[in-house]
């Protein structure tokens, strides 16, 4: 069984747990973060049309992708450590939930969790990329709560219907 763990900052240990909690023992565990390409591109671009040029050293975006890198392993330190048990992490760069779904390929498991509105259940508790990642992925996806789920109380009510 291959799992793939999407390692994101804030929701990531509840990943973990789950993976760890459903996945057997000897689980191929591979510990996914991605990081978007678009905040250190807007470093570079700032860089190259507002600041002027020449003086590379000085461009924010280079700076900006050490930072992503440094907390990428961080996190992927922390994750490996949680889990407890052999993985592999997986670095990536570009669209996030893209590069999700192309890292979720050939996978039985991919782990996600929920990073909208975690106050009420429904459609809103998923994130735009989360939502991408839920819809396309290729193989089964387990959709956990970072925190424990809200009630079913607050499952908004249905609509009326037609001419009420």
């Amino acid at each position: 069984m291959a799992v793939v763990v999407w390692i994101v900052e804030g929701t990531w240990p509840a990943c973990v747990d789950a993976a760890r909690a459903h996945a057997p023992q000897d689980t191929e565990t591979v510990l996914l973060h991605v990081t978007d390409t678009a905040v250190a591109g807007a470093g570079h671009g700032a860089y190259a049309g507002l600041l002027g040029r020449g003086h590379r050293e000085r461009d924010p975006g280079t700076r900006l992708e050490h930072l992503a890198s440094d907390a990428a392993q961080q996190l992927l330190a922390a994750a490996a450590e949680r889990l407890g048990r052999p993985s592999r992490p997986a670095v990536r760069t570009g669209r996030i939930e893209r590069e999700v779904v192309a890292a979720a390929e050939g996978a039985d498991l991919l782990v996600v969790a929920r990073d909208g509105d975690r106050t009420r259940l429904g459609p809103h508790s998923l994130g735009p990329a989360t939502r991408f990642v839920v819809d396309h992925a290729p193989c089964p996806v387990l959709l956990v709560w970072p925190e424990p789920a809200p009630g079913t109380a607050t499952i908004p009510p249905p609509p009326h219907p037609p001419g009420h």
